[in-house]
């Protein structure tokens, strides 16, 4: 299976980024090879409106099935959730922790946004 993790660096000791639209990294980890890559998000870091909308989609093109972050605004929900895209929210970690988290089933899929739009 192939997750989605808002980051604020390129590697798997990076932090989660508890922001999803203006995350600096979305890194795509393979739950079966444990490969992963870093895309560059901070094209929307700066963002007036839409951010978590585009980073959505972004997301949904590289073919994720589950994203893991720390808050997740309406817009952006709709987004993955319109994709089929499961969210599952965190607290500050590494992105390695947050990883293992998931792999053990502890962490908690969302049925809606925990935040307004626009959370900076």
């Amino acid at each position: 299976m192939k997750i989605a993790i808002t980051t604020q660096g390129k590697d798997l000791s990076s932090e989660v980024d508890l922001r999803f639209g203006r995350a600096k990294w979305l890194t795509v980890f393979d739950t079966e090879t444990d490969d992963f890559q870093a895309h560059d998000n901070e094209v929307h870091l700066n963002a007036v409106q839409g951010a978590g909308i585009q980073t959505g989609r972004n997301i949904a093109n590289l073919g994720v099935e589950a994203v893991i972050t720390g808050n997740i605004g309406p817009n952006a929900f709709k987004t993955l959730n319109a994709a089929g895209v499961k969210i599952y929210l965190t607290e500050a970690q590494s992105v390695r922790d947050a990883i293992g988290k998931f792999k053990a089933g502890s962490l908690k899929e969302v049925d809606q946004a925990n935040v307004e739009g626009h959370w900076v």
